[in-house]
């Protein structure tokens, strides 16, 4: 067997991966073999030749526009908002729509060695993050008496402790049958030499490949092929960190099918220039990000005769698919390309002991799904107010944004605006918190609560079969 790797990784420079095989036991030898024979070499070989050359930032960005826009005023303009909710709710009750969510990520930067999802960030309920959505998505399934298909992607790391909580806590009263748990794929990183590098001496260092993972992950595990066994049209994608994420909503999708877009990305309007997320913008026709770092200042901060920043669409991570535009592009294999990332990684070396650099010293690759917007038909953007829709769960204090904190309290601010919009006092210093079952948005609200009614301490709103 050794003989066998050894002229599969001599032409690429990569025979040092063996060198503590003599060490192994059969166990451990089979298992590196089985890494180095998944490895496509001659993928790997031209990623790490890759320049890495800046693209022609300041050309693309003096031709950038922002690319036609569902805005704040479309969706406050009663008449078309109305029509855009039928037109969701209609494929919705057809059963025409699924949910795709990124959940790889493990919440080390919170301090919580589990899955990003499994952490609770409801501030009365204490919910988990996956528990939260999964309301969402039964109480848009009742709404319109439809369920609706959710599929969850894990990474290597989080796969087995996903699977597992989801199994233990019942899906959270979804049916099992409409929830598909797959896994997204890895790429091995370099050293500055592009060389493999052993996380130890049987196990090649490998990394999750990116959310644009998520596109090859779902032909591979047959989701699009269930998708569309189901009558799946459109597919809501979205990730798990953002617990105000309007998920299929009614409003986005209708906006999205009106428009025959093949990829609508919902968006926030950018009031400071240098906010650190992507820019959705179109140049020559083609709709694109360009990454906050990658956007020379002096675009970033053009502005308008009124004022507004020109390049005001900043990408949320919220997007809704044409079903059959990923079944297309899952067949091309250049459809995303591979980014570099320049990284710490430990190491084992050639004396067999752990390093663990204070530098970057290696390069990971990844694919990022928005890079399929250049290829999508009709691509539009659709504004959401972050107080309404946008708030990530990232960081762990003293960070002065995105901790759970100031989620748990853009939850409460958006709950007890719902409260008030309903006709309902909530007293100073009180804290409320909605669960979708008991109201998706303030129409239903006035059904269930009286006008005039005034909340005087903590209440977290449930229905009663919850």
């Amino acid at each position: 067997m050794k003989n066998e790797l050894e002229s599969l990784l001599q032409p690429y420079q990569q025979t040092h991966v063996l060198q503590f095989w003599d060490e192994l036991d059969a166990v451990a030898q089979q298992s590196l073999a089985d890494q180095i024979r998944a490895i496509d070499f001659e993928q790997l070989q031209t990623l790490a030749g890759a320049t890495g050359a800046a693209a022609k930032w300041d050309e693309l960005a003096a031709e950038a526009e922002v690319p036609p826009a569902i805005t704040a005023d479309d969706f406050a303009n009663p008449e078309s908002y109305r029509a855009a909710c039928e037109v969701g709710r209609a494929a919705l009750a057809d059963g025409k729509v699924a949910m795709v969510l990124v959940a790889g990520g493990q919440g080390s930067r919170l301090g919580f060695e589990h899955p990003k999802g499994m952490f609770p960030i409801g501030p009365l309920s204490e919910r988990t993050l996956y528990h939260m959505l999964i309301d969402q998505l039964l109480a848009r399934g009742e709404q319109v008496g439809k369920a609706i298909p959710f599929y969850i992607m894990t990474s290597p790391p989080t796969h087995q402790e996903t699977s597992e909580f989801l199994a233990d806590n019942n899906y959270f009263g979804m049916d099992a049958e409409d929830v598909t748990i797959f896994c997204q794929g890895t790429m091995p990183a370099v050293d500055a030499n592009g060389k493999l590098l052993l996380a130890d001496k049987s196990t090649i260092f490998t990394s999750p490949d990116g959310h644009g993972g998520t596109l090859g992950a779902l032909k591979r595990d047959g989701c699009l092929d269930d998708m569309k066994a189901r009558g799946i049209e459109h597919v809501f994608y979205g990730q798990v960190d953002n617990p105000l994420i309007q998920a299929c909503d009614p409003a986005l999708l209708g906006y999205h099918i009106k428009s025959s877009s093949e990829m609508t990305s919902q968006v926030v309007r950018k009031h400071d220039p240098m906010l650190k997320v992507g820019n959705v913008v179109v140049v020559d026709g083609k709709t694109q990000i360009i990454e906050y770092s990658d956007l020379p200042d002096q675009y970033a901060r053009q502005t308008l005769p009124d004022g507004s920043l020109k390049l005001w669409a900043g990408s949320i991570a919220v997007h809704i698919f044409e079903r059959s535009f990923l079944d297309r592009t899952s067949d091309q294999a250049d459809a995303l390309p591979f980014h570099q990332a320049h990284k710490k990684v430990a190491y084992v070396d050639a004396q067999g002991k752990l390093v663990k650099p204070t530098e970057n010293n290696a390069t990971k690759f990844e694919r990022f799904i928005f890079d399929l917007l250049p290829s999508a038909k009709n691509a539009i953007v659709c504004e959401v107010d972050p107080a309404d829709g946008f708030c990530a769960v990232k960081n762990a204090p003293p960070a002065p944004s995105e901790t759970p904190q100031h989620v748990k309290d853009a939850v409460v601010a958006l709950h007890t605006r719902w409260l008030e919009q309903a006709g309902v006092t909530v007293a100073d210093g009180v804290k409320v918190e909605i669960n979708p079952r008991f109201a998706l948005d303030v129409e239903q609200l006035k059904e269930k609560i009286p006008t005039g009614t005034t909340v005087t301490e903590d209440k977290y709103f449930e229905p009663e079969t919850v």
